[in-house]
């Protein structure tokens, strides 16, 4: 049944069948829609100029949990739980992604669907690829409000056109996240944390750009 959330103000669909619906509606009648995971990155660009809002908050817990081949979630199963999960299982996703609560003044809570929309990723990016490249399959609904699967849940399963990477990074602008699927990694046993003081930003760059391969550093 659908829900109202304070924090967002927004519809929160308890299933994609209902979100599905939804939007069906919205689209027969010309009704611009806003799509939210939790609404923590809700004030990065200019205001959505839209009648309705809809989150995948009400959409949330395991599709499938498979170590091997990837972590199968409904779009708005909260980030912090996964990590949770992983790391009792000794995994973690390889690109980091962060928690932009703090940064930008929001409240809410962090969704996995959101994630993938907005290609959230960390300090890791530059040695473990973008959150899309961990990606590899989603399930959303689209603008016509039609239910749209792309990808599995094993690497090389797209054939035509790779919708799984468009969908990464486009910010709800061309669906409604309903399930993703993100590779995982196992933890390394042992990590350590390199500082270099005194660095100009040229030399910064080409440090960490140097530093994963053992390359040489500036001196």
């Amino acid at each position: 049944m659908t829900g109202t959330s304070a924090a967002a103000a927004a519809i929160v669909p308890q299933s994609e069948i209902e979100a599905a619906a939804i939007i069906g509606s919205a689209a027969r009648a010309g009704t611009p829609v806003e799509l939210l995971g939790g609404g923590t990155k809700r004030a990065i660009g200019n205001p959505a100029n839209a009648q309705l809002t809809l989150s995948s908050a009400g959409m949330s817990g395991i599709v499938a949990y498979e170590p091997t081949n990837g972590d199968h979630r409904q779009a708005g199963t909260p980030l912090a739980e996964i990590k949770a999960e992983l790391a009792r299982n000794g995994q973690r996703f390889s690109f980091e992604p962060a928690d932009w609560r703090g940064l930008m003044g929001t409240t809410g809570t962090p969704t996995i669907g959101a994630v993938a929309a907005t290609n959230n990723s960390g300090p890791r990016r530059f040695v473990a690829g973008a959150a899309r490249d961990s990606l590899l399959g989603v399930r959303f609904v689209n603008g016509e409000g039609a239910i749209v699967k792309n990808g599995g849940r094993v690497m090389k399963n797209v054939t035509g056109l790779d919708l799984v990477k468009a969908m990464a990074g486009s910010w709800g602008t061309l669906g409604f996240l309903t399930e993703v699927t993100f590779k995982v990694q196992p933890v390394p046993e042992t990590e350590a944390t390199l500082v270099l003081h005194g660095l100009t930003d040229v030399e910064a760059a080409t440090a960490m750009a140097a530093g994963p391969d053992g390359g040489p550093t500036p001196e």
